[in-house]
């Protein structure tokens, strides 16, 4: 099993542009499909979405995770239903819960980031970058959202009802990635 691992890492790494093709299309994928586990809510859907783009973020590296949510984007934009609930099309990302999808894009980048400088050989600096991506997503989210609700409601609609859910995914990412991220530097 290692050596067909180690062969698959050797061709994967002499074939660069193959991977980083790839890799953008898995996740952007898997990110889509994470996407149609949803809740319901009255503006924006707690979804599978974030917990797709911090494992994307951290496994994929700061261009390829930041390629995979760009191309995720472009899906939904052209009608592909990808977004969460089978949603698709430029109205979503221009409706109220659009800029949250943007922020994935910063997510996924800032993420990218601190994997590709080891943030993984540490727990605590891996949740810190996913506390700090997360932080960030929502900073693009609830500026959007603004724009529909209420100022009094932008809190109450688009971020107490997600905290506990979204740590919870940060520390699920980081146990998910981190050993597979440690079994593949060993081959």
């Amino acid at each position: 099993m290692y050596a067909q691992l180690a062969a698959s890492k050797k061709w994967l790494a002499e074939n660069k542009t193959t991977t980083f093709i790839l890799q953008t299309l898995i996740g952007a994928n898997l990110i889509a499909l994470l996407a149609q586990v949803a809740i319901p809510t009255p503006f924006v859907m707690i979804t599978g979405q974030s917990l797709g783009v911090l494992l994307m973020g951290f496994a994929l590296g700061r261009k390829a995770a930041t390629a995979a949510l760009l191309t995720y984007l472009a899906e939904g934009a052209m009608g592909l239903p990808v977004f969460a609930g089978g949603k698709a099309g430029v109205a979503v990302l221009m409706g109220s819960s659009g800029g949250y999808l943007f922020g994935f894009v910063a997510m996924a980048a800032i993420l990218g980031w601190a994997s590709d400088k080891g943030c993984l050989k540490s727990v605590w600096q891996s949740v810190a970058a996913a506390v700090v991506a997360t932080a960030v997503m929502y900073a693009f989210g609830l500026a959007q959202l603004s724009l529909f609700v209420p100022a009094d409601k932008v809190l109450a609609y688009g971020l107490t009802p997600f905290i506990i859910g979204d740590v919870i995914k940060a520390c699920l990412a980081c146990l998910l990635v981190m050993p597979a991220y440690r079994f593949f530097q060993k081959i």
